[in-house]
């Protein structure tokens, strides 16, 4: 795992990168990305011999890490026996990833449809939540992100969507809790849970009942800042759900399989969706893969009748293979547990003890291997560092703070003023104090910038 340096070839895939690659959610004139030579576990290495600790799991989907000798093997096997074989017919691969993950989906989620990732997962969920009920709309939150194909970007709701919005998709926007920064004047957990519940029924009851397919949450939202839901919401949702005939879509593409120390983050709950989608860490993003967990009621809709919509690549055997694999490895090495001890024993008392030494840092949340560190210029108000999607100069302290994690060896995950802890579930104890020592040093450049 020592990187052995070679810049030549770096600069060769650096200029070959640059002529060719259209690279996504960016100006392409602007970027100057990394070239990596390799990966191993909880590290990457670029072609000048850095290293970096990956404290973003990729983009929050290797949660065994990289390079798992026993999922590569199993890729390696299945690609000698079976590469590809097409969607209608029963494969092993496919039926055994169904079958594992089924076994570990809450409720009769006991159907699987695959997909080939978490925004086509999103995609197909809400068409069968409109088939299944004959109604067009879909509601869905502020503050979260579904994916970037046409329909999954306009049920986002951060400004990612904002140049994509078709404002015809049939979509209608609630605020879900969120009590640092409430919009329902709540003091308690227990009041925003009260009044978030009430903005959303109203928001039922305003646009009609009747028209509404389907809500659709993440079970907690990732990219757009890890706000666990407090207690009762998920339920409450449920129960609106059941009243008005409408279908609970909960989106567990990125805090599914271990991410918050359970097999789902439903399970913190005790809350059954109707449909659940899933991507990233079902195979640690080994080889591209999503799907639909689907109830028996929404099953049988289908028991008789087509369901229109497929995919070429629909549990591709590669890719199931791969899923079977980290399923078995995270059973067998305990990850899930691991990532449970982990976040409760080092990651989330660190954090605490940063915010107690770090002016910036207004606010810690989190479970299990997923953390948020809400940065601020000023923790009374609750001034957010930089501006609501801030670029450019605006975004000049977060840029700072990121440039200072990644001189200390640690790659940050950061987005608008939040950074993120969101390292492979399995990272070991020594490395995450390592990873929690330069976040330390980093949040000193971000210091800088709060208000005196």
């Amino acid at each position: 795992m020592t990187p052995q340096p070679n810049p030549q070839v770096g600069a060769a895939v650096k200029a070959a990168d640059r002529a060719h690659v259209f690279h996504s959610w960016s100006a392409q004139e602007l970027i100057d990305p990394l070239a990596v030579a390799g990966a191993e576990g909880s590290y990457f290495w670029d072609y000048d011999g850095n290293r970096y600790l990956d404290f973003t799991s990729g983009l929050v989907y290797t949660n065994i890490g990289y390079q798992h000798p026993k999922v590569v093997a199993a890729i390696q096997e299945q690609a000698a026996t079976m590469t590809t074989f097409a969607p209608a017919f029963a494969v092993e691969a496919r039926s055994e990833a169904a079958r594992l993950i089924a076994e570990r989906t809450p409720g009769d989620l006991d159907k699987i449809f695959f997909t080939n990732g978490g925004a086509d997962a999103v995609e197909h969920a809400l068409r069968m939540a409109r088939l299944h009920t004959g109604r067009p709309k879909v509601l869905s939150a502020y503050r979260s992100y579904h994916g970037g194909t046409q329909q999954a970007i306009n049920v986002t709701g951060d400004p990612r969507r904002w140049a994509n919005d078709s404002a015809s998709a049939g979509v209608v926007r609630f605020w879900a809790p969120y009590l640092y920064r409430s919009r329902f004047y709540a003091e308690t957990e227990e009041q925003e849970c009260a009044r978030a519940l009430e903005h959303l029924e109203t928001t039922i009851q305003f646009e009609g009942p009747a028209t509404i397919a389907a809500i659709i949450l993440e079970t907690v939202p990732g990219t757009a800042g890890i706000m666990l839901p407090p207690k009762g919401y998920l339920a409450g949702v449920r129960e609106l759900c059941d009243k008005y005939g409408i279908v609970f879509v909960l989106d567990e593409v990125m805090a599914g399989f271990g991410r918050t120390g359970k097999w789902f983050a439903a399970d913190l709950y005790d809350v059954t969706p109707d449909l659940m989608t899933f991507a990233k860490g079902v195979n640690s993003g080994y080889v591209p893969l999503g799907g639909v967990a689907i109830s028996a009621a929404i099953a049988e809709t289908f028991a008789k009748r087509a369901y229109p919509g497929g995919l070429t690549y629909s549990g591709h055997p590669l890719a199931c293979a791969a899923a079977v694999a980290t399923i078995n490895v995270m059973e067998e090495e305990g990850i899930v547990e691991q990532a449970a001890k982990t976040g409760a024993e080092i990651i989330e008392p660190a954090l605490r003890e940063l915010a107690e030494r770090h002016p910036s840092v207004g606010e810690v949340r989190g479970v299990g291997m997923f953390w948020a560190l809400d940065l601020v210029r000023d923790k009374e108000t609750r001034e957010p560092l930089v501006p609501y999607n801030a670029a450019g100069e605006a975004n000049a302290p977060m840029a700072a703070f990121g440039a200072a994690a990644k001189a200390n060896g640690l790659w940050p995950f950061i987005n608008m003023n939040r950074t993120h802890v969101v390292p492979p579930l399995n990272i070991t104890e020594s490395e995450a104090k390592e990873g929690l020592a330069a976040l330390d040093a980093a949040l000193a450049v971000a210091d800088e910038h709060v208000v005196a």
